[in-house]
């Protein structure tokens, strides 16, 4: 399992990979500033995904060694 730590590092990482370090900030700065509605933000990002998908890549991420 990844700390906490770990998972800022890696989210940062593949927001600047993704959008460039310019537009990341730009990002990291209106999460941090808006509300967010998280189930809004749930609801898109399992879109079309049953429970036993996300379940078993939940369930996959468990089994994995901490690096």
């Amino acid at each position: 399992m990844m700390t906490d730590t770990e998972i800022r590092f890696k989210g940062i990482d593949a927001l600047n990979k993704a959008l460039g370090p310019a537009a990341a900030l730009r990002f990291l700065t209106m999460i941090h500033r808006d509300a967010t509605d998280y189930v809004e933000v749930s609801r898109r990002l399992y879109e079309g995904q049953t429970i036993d998908e996300i379940f078993e890549r939940a369930q996959a991420q468990w089994q994995e060694p901490a690096k």
